[in-house]
């Protein structure tokens, strides 16, 4: 059974930037009563011998044709032009085998598509289970964990899709310490739990005033949307317009308002508009009265589910939300074809890593010789957790070398737990990769989780953590993501993020997507085929190498979150470089050689 508990998918700063210009738009194109905002769905480092040098940045490639589009993160900017990870080089270069098979790889995300086309045969199989005979036979804590575990389901075989936002669990949970309290009033031990309280608390009054003022304009564009296109027919009859066409029209009544202001009735005094109305809802995908309603249930979700502190998100499950513990959840990774769409992230996340390089279809992964540990914990709103800390053992437990987590969130209820988790996968030996964030802010200053910072004094606590951030393919000042979050020294690295081409569930089983959540699996990849051929080097050194070896860049960049304030782009990361597959591998012969 599929219970679906409504929720929004986590918006990023970039979407509600949007959102607030189209309602400025709207604001100075329409009357208030035909007033709306369209909501837009969000789908969740060894140095080189050498620098580039300013010809060669200062002349890329700059136009790239639809197939390059597909493999542009593959490339190499001194071979091709374009600014990738250099995988193709070293594939082209390497004549050697590689010494170890199947590096397991933890991918910590959505429910995934166990069927895809190029993905079948890199998913981990637990040997030491027996399919289906509803019995723990290797004691795991977990039944019939074939190829990985669900967090977010329960024993009935229910799957969680919808949960909170971290902020109103935040606030659901430390209310009844901190209510209408002063700082004068909270004594030392708990003065932090106190301002990331009333931070949380300002952070759920605002989105609270933000999401009920927007979804009362949908209620009343569901009114309104029959009537534009009842209006517009009489211009075009077969509905058959596009946006430049209405704005043709709409240029064309700005003309003759004088002379319609002469003899127009009340049932066209408004037709700008209302031209104007459509403009936007076809600039935003908004095409027929379903796709109204269907945001406006879906809007009715985040203020009813995502953030109302009174929706308790972990009751499907029904395990003990404040006790670390095995064996709640299934083991049922994909739920049927009709939900599709919760299946994406991680298949897309995946295929970037592991989609089969030798069966010439689809896409090439970056590592061929992994297999991959799914693992749920991501619902419709934000990661708990208890569930990041508890994959994050599962992974360790089960014989993962590598854990990728492109998920992430602007407050952590119970961070410690994480922490421990940390902890405990640098104590196995196991490199946590994460992305940095879809923001578009310094996470220097602006806390982002899980991470492994001492924010009083930037100290990292783990020496096995690596924070991705996102790169374009256009070396220019558009060179990172205007998404990507970024930080001199909580963020280490930079990898392509920007329109990656990678294994889908809808629709087509192929499709592009944006986000760092596709720049930390170019790292995790990368990192499997250093250990492919490297065994005997450290998630410590793994790190460095992967740090050391990436492209430097000497180019002013867009700061992302800003219209057009500059700064270099060494100065967004610790290590101020992109990822390089082929310097990497170089390096990381040299540092093994040395250990042997």
């Amino acid at each position: 059974m599929f219970i679906m508990l409504c929720s929004l998918p986590k918006k990023s700063i970039k979407i509600k930037n949007r959102s607030k210009i189209i309602l400025k738009k709207l604001k100075s194109a329409m009357k208030p009563t035909l007033f709306f905002i369209v909501f837009v769905f969000l789908s969740v480092g060894c140095k080189s011998k050498k620098n580039l040098n300013s010809s060669i940045i200062s002349s890329p490639k700059k136009e790239l044709s639809a197939k390059e589009m597909q493999t542009w993160y593959q490339k190499d900017i001194l071979l091709d032009g374009i600014p990738g990870i250099s995988l193709d080089k070293w594939y082209a270069s390497n004549k050697k085998k590689p010494q170890s098979k199947d590096i397991i790889v933890a991918v910590i995300d959505t429910q995934i598509d166990l069927n895809h086309e190029d993905l079948r045969g890199q998913f981990w199989t637990n040997s030491k289970e027996i399919p289906n005979n509803g019995i723990d036979d290797d004691k795991n804590g977990y039944i019939d964990d074939i190829n990985g575990w669900n967090f977010k389901g329960n024993k009935n075989g229910d799957y969680l899709v919808w949960g909170n936002y971290d902020y109103a669990r935040l606030v659901r949970e430390w209310e009844p310490l901190f209510k209408d309290k002063t700082e004068p009033q909270i004594d030392s031990d708990n003065l932090h739990k106190y301002k990331e309280y009333n931070r949380a608390l300002t952070k759920l009054e605002d989105e609270n005033k933000y999401y009920k003022n927007w979804l009362k304009s949908l209620d009343h564009n569901v009114v309104i949307f029959p009537l534009v296109k009842d209006t517009l027919k009489y211009f075009f009859p077969k509905e058959d317009y596009t946006y430049n066409q209405l704005d043709s029209l709409y240029k064309k009544y700005k003309i003759n308002d004088k002379r319609y202001r002469q003899r127009r009735d009340d049932n066209d005094k408004d037709l700008g508009a209302l031209i104007s109305y459509m403009m936007i809802s076809l600039e935003v995908d908004q095409k027929t009265l379903k796709d109204v309603i269907d945001q406006q249930t879906y809007l009715d979700s985040v203020v009813n589910k995502n953030i109302n502190k009174n929706f308790n998100d972990r009751i499907l499950i029904g395990d003990n939300p404040n006790v670390l513990e095995k064996g709640y959840g299934n083991n049922i990774l994909n739920n049927k074809v009709e939900y599709q769409s919760i299946q994406d992230h991680s298949t897309k996340v995946t295929g970037v890593i592991a989609a089969n390089r030798e069966n010439n279809i689809g896409i090439k992964g970056i590592a061929q010789n992994v297999k991959i540990m799914p693992l749920n914990i991501i619902p419709v709103g934000d990661e708990q957790d208890k569930d990041v800390a508890m994959a994050i053992f599962y992974a360790v437990d089960n014989g993962a070398k590598i854990i990728n987590m492109s998920f992430g969130k602007e407050f952590s209820l119970h961070k410690e737990w994480v922490e421990e988790a940390f902890k405990y996968a640098e104590e196995h030996d196991v490199l946590l990769v994460h992305c940095s964030g879809n923001n578009g802010f310094d996470i220097d200053k602006n806390p982002f989780y899980p991470n492994d910072s001492d924010f009083e004094n930037y100290n990292e606590k783990n020496s096995n953590f690596l924070n991705v951030g996102s790169i374009t393919h256009r070396l220019d000042s558009t060179f990172v993501s205007d998404f990507s979050n970024y930080g001199k020294h909580n963020v280490d690295i930079f990898a392509p993020g920007d329109e990656i081409y990678s294994t889908s569930t809808e629709n087509s089983h192929y499709k592009f997507d944006s986000g760092t959540s596709f720049s930390g699996p170019m790292v995790s990849g990368t990192a499997a085929i250093i250990w492919s051929y490297y065994p005997n080097l450290t998630a410590k050194e793994v790190k460095q190498i992967i740090m050391d070896s990436g492209t430097s860049y000497s180019i002013d960049v867009i700061l992302p979150g800003t219209e057009d304030k500059k700064v270099t782009f060494t100065e967004l990361s610790k290590s101020g470089k992109v990822l390089n597959v082929y310097n990497a591998m170089r390096l990381s012969k040299k540092v093994s050689k040395k250990k042997k």
